[in-house]
Order: C-alpha cells, then sequence, then structure tokens
C-alpha cells in the first residue's frame, strides 16, 4: 500500500468550507488533516467541535484531528464524538502522555502522539508500541504556510529505524511545509503520511496537486 497523503483544511478558503471538502471528497487523497489550535499551546486559534461536526457530515474520508491545545485529555472523547477518527495530541502537551494515548484507543479512534521540531524523538520511545501514528511537526506550530525544516529530514529516518528494528506498525506523518519540492525526501527518508495545506489549496488545481503528491514513490510502503 502507498504512502497516504491528507490534506489539511487550514489553508483552504474557510468561506467556502463545503465546497473545500467536496474537492478531497473527489481527490484521490486518504485523509482529511484538521488543525485543533487553543491560543495557548500554540498562538492562534482555529476549528472547534462545531466546525470538525460539520466537516463529518460532509466528507467521505477518515478525519485526522491534530490538537495543538494544551490539556488534551480533556477533550478526547468530545472530538471523537463529534467525528475524529484519527486523535494526535502533543507529546510536550501531555505530563501523563501514555494515559492520554489509553484514552484516545478506547474512545475508538487511532492514536497518535505529535512532536514539535525541537523536541527529540526519544521522548516518545517508550509509547511507541501504543500509538497508531506519530506526527513530526517540520514547521513551528500555530501557522500554516511556513517553509520547512529540513533537519526533520534526520528524526524522520531516526523514528523509521527504531519502528522497523522494534518491528512496530506506528506510520510516521509529517505536517508542516511539505509539496512537490521535498515531499519525495520525506518519503524517502521514511515517511508514510504527507499533511499537505498550502501546496494543496493554494494551487492552481488542487485535484491535481493531490494526486501529484499521492504518485511520487511508488515503491513506498508503509510501515
Amino acid at each position: 500500500m502507498k504512502h497516504l497523503v491528507a490534506p489539511s483544511l487550514l489553508a483552504s478558503d474557510f468561506g467556502q468550507l463545503n465546497r473545500e471538502v467536496e474537492m478531497i471528497n473527489k481527490s484521490i487523497g486518504d485523509w482529511l488533516h484538521f488543525d485543533v489550535m487553543d491560543g495557548r499551546f500554540v498562538p492562534n486559534i482555529s476549528f472547534g467541535f462545531p466546525i470538525l461536526k460539520a466537516v463529518k457530515a460532509v466528507s467521505t474520508k477518515p478525519i485526522d484531528v491534530h490538537l495543538m491545545i494544551e490539556h488534551p485529555e480533556q477533550y478526547v472523547t468530545a472530538f471523537r464524538e463529534a467525528g475524529a477518527d484519527v486523535i494526535s495530541v502533543h507529546a510536550e502537551a501531555c505530563p501523563h502522555l501514555h494515559r492520554v494515548i489509553q484514552m484516545i484507543s478506547e474512545s475508538g479512534a487511532r492514536a497518535g502522539v505529535a512532536l514539535n521540531p525541537h523536541t527529540p524523538i526519544s521522548s516518545v520511545a517508550h509509547v511507541l508500541e501504543n500509538v497508531d501514528l506519530v506526527c513530526l511537526m517540520s514547521v513551528n506550530p500555530g501557522f500554516g504556510g511556513q517553509k520547512f525544516i529540513y533537519e526533520t529530514l534526520l528524526k524522520i529516518k531516526e523514528l523509521k529505524h527504531i519502528i522497523n528494528e522494534r518491528n512496530l506498525g506506528c506510520l510516521i506523518e509529517v505536517d508542516g511545509g511539505v509539496g512537490m519540492q521535498n515531499a519525495e525526501r520525506i518519503l524517502q527518508a521514511g515517511a508514510d503520511v504527507l499533511v499537505a495545506g498550502s501546496s494543496v489549496f493554494k494551487a492552481e488545481d488542487p485535484l491535481e496537486a493531490i494526486k501529484d503528491l499521492k504518485e511520487l514513490g511508488s515503491d513506498t510502503v508503509l510501515a
């Protein structure tokens, strides 16, 4: 099975949200990436439960919810009920990370853990058996349209080595500044899921942009 492409709704036209979700439905993209920001963990505020419910009512793709918020354990159940199929929380926001991962799994969603660019892979080494996904931020979270931090490639390789060495099944997702200019290198480093925002929604032909990302690295296989 090929790598997954998850267009990020944060880069969409909010005034045409229904149309943007319908476009993703028609695409060969795999997931719809949904960023949640609280203005505290990151310096911005984005979507909440009502928007997620509205998107879920239209979307035919699994919804990949990325919680960039403080105290995510307080909201796991509500986001699952609102339509999240995948829920990722930041290791930096969870002093009791293992407990939060268990909560996500028990809710019925796939559990993910996200890392900021400066956070080492070692910080999640002891929970990898319990997660379905590790989201490596390749920009500083909080805003769309940032440039890819190329040191992330080293983190992808390090994480991929650990996953293979321990024969684990978790996927590596890369989020931030992903586009055709770097996607092939990201996949070669070991990524399984490409989150693409501006490179899709700001493209002249978003459907073609998703197709181009999906058709890269035909020999890439999920972990």
